[in-house]
């Protein structure tokens, strides 16, 4: 029997380490408690999802797998939102024996889909290879969906940030509440750093200070 692993990704360095990690850490420390398991380590990255070779943590956890080892993250976004190389990265583990769980995608986890496998291979030529099409068809939807959610979510946010028109009245540095708006721009923010900081504060008319105020808000809860 391998070793347990637990894996975290954020997408900021900005945040307090302890509030932007609460909701992953409480969810796979929950599931190590209900299946009487203990991780060996849990590692924690400040990084985009958007490619493996930028997340220190990630590399030094690939240094130290080995085949039967277990990593479990709490979704698949957490994992990757990179399409293509997530999908050849997912298969290059699960070729080499290592066992994925994504606690918020079951249907992911490379249990499920070595079932699915073998069940094809005991199937007739057709049926084996219409087998074989959907899980890799299950796989990149999946991937792919992670992927888009960030690039719109981004794009949005810059378009937002194009159209906005400077809001009279209001003084900079002040805002009532934490808005809606405010708060997706902010997500976004955290998870794509080629959106910048002043294009936050034009569009919403606060200063530097203010929106680092707002930043550790959305951190409290866990918006990344």
């Amino acid at each position: 029997m391998g070793n347990y692993f637990a894996y975290m990704r954020i997408s900021t360095k900005e945040e307090r380490r302890k509030q932007k990690f609460t909701r992953q850490e409480s969810a796979l420390n929950t599931y190590a408690k209900n299946h009487n398991i203990e991780y060996v380590f849990q590692f924690r990255d400040d990084a985009s999802g958007k490619s493996f070779d930028n997340r220190i943590e990630w590399m030094r956890l690939e240094k130290i797998i080995k085949p039967g080892d277990t990593i479990v993250f709490k979704d698949i976004t957490r994992f990757t939102r990179e399409a293509e190389k997530g999908y050849q990265k997912y298969m290059r583990l699960m070729s080499s024996n290592i066992n994925l769980i994504f606690l918020d995608n079951p249907t992911l986890n490379t249990d499920y889909v070595r079932n699915l496998i073998a069940t094809a291979n005991s199937m007739n030529f057709l049926e084996k290879t219409i087998n074989e099409m959907l899980v890799k068809v299950l796989l990149a939807a999946e991937l792919t969906r992670a992927e888009q959610e960030r690039l719109v979510i981004s794009q949005r946010t810059k378009d937002g940030m194009a159209a906005s028109p400077n809001k009279a009245g209001r003084k900079v540095g002040q805002l009532d509440k934490l808005t809606e708006s405010l708060k997706v721009d902010i997500t976004a923010y955290l998870s794509d750093r080629s959106i910048r900081q002043v294009d936050l504060m034009k569009k919403h008319q606060i200063s530097r200070n203010t929106l680092k105020k707002y930043i550790k808000l959305a951190a409290k809860s866990d918006l990344c």
